[in-house]
């Protein structure tokens, strides 16, 4: 795992940074005390206490006497898009990768927020269009997007979530409505085949139902680690999936599931 960084612009960069490398040093070792990260990261016992207490109210790991471990649970929970960001990245990029290569010029494409979404939007920058209408309501995605000249990036309006940087909403779901798209990729907080397509906020859930319904094409992008998991809002049955797109640790049981309810699934 990499270190520390030695400097970061604002002290507020620097707590998250540091909170982001704490998830990942306690996921990668299955567990920490507050004395050894207070070692690794240069900084007093008590700060470390205040990041793993609030890293553990937002469901990220679990607190124990002296440290923290890994939190294993099998409902997803809301997690801040910059921790998502540091989990299963390797993956993360492949799936992006797999899922530009299905984009073709001059279609009209739906971005969903997510982790795994914004990998696909860094592969479109890299891309050659002559024309590509990206919708979405994610503002880091239309920062991502930018100033392609041959991109034209359509934001939906709404009220901020901040932990996914998302807009949702009445305002969100009513500039939707007046679109066609091709091809949906959607972001995946959890999928059972039984229970479907899930997330931790309703009006999450709400907008993503009405991106399947304007689209053509419904593709899922999600790492393995979603397979099984289940959330608060359910968006779709897994029936409505056209494609899925994982990665090769996915449970064959699982990936059978998905094949019978005659979804395509693939695995990178």
């Amino acid at each position: 795992m990499n270190e520390p960084r030695a400097s970061v612009p604002s002290q507020r960069l620097l707590v998250e940074e540091r909170r982001r490398l704490i998830v990942e040093y306690v996921e990668s070792n299955g567990r920490a005390t507050v004395e050894e990260l207070a070692a690794r990261f240069g900084t007093s016992s008590v700060t470390i206490r205040n990041d793993l207490e609030t890293l553990a109210r937002n469901a990220i790991i679990a607190r124990s006497h002296g440290g923290a471990l890994p939190v294993t649970q099998a409902t997803a929970t809301d997690i801040p898009l910059n921790i998502k960001e540091t989990r299963s990245h390797p993956q993360k990029v492949r799936i992006g990768q797999a899922a530009a290569k299905m984009i073709r010029d001059g279609e009209t494409i739906i971005l969903d927020s997510g982790s795994t979404t914004v990998e696909i939007a860094r592969q479109i920058r890299q891309m050659k269009f002559e024309s590509l209408t990206v919708v979405t309501n994610a503002l880091n995605i239309a920062l991502e997007l930018s100033g392609l000249p041959h991109v034209r990036v359509m934001m939906l309006g709404g009220m901020l979530r901040q932990t996914s940087y998302s807009l949702v909403g009445p305002d969100a779901e009513q500039a939707l409505s007046r679109i066609s798209a091709d091809r949906l990729f959607l972001g995946v907080d959890g999928l059972d085949p039984v229970v479907g397509v899930t997330t931790p906020d309703p009006l999450e859930a709400s907008l993503n139902a009405l991106m399947i319904r304007v689209s053509r094409e419904t593709v899922a992008v999600f790492d393995a680690s979603k397979l099984g998991q289940r959330s608060l809002s359910v968006i779709t049955p897994v029936q409505t999936l056209n494609t899925v797109i994982t990665d090769s640790s996915a449970a064959p049981d699982m990936v059978e599931a998905l094949q019978e309810a005659g979804v395509t699934v693939m695995l990178v």
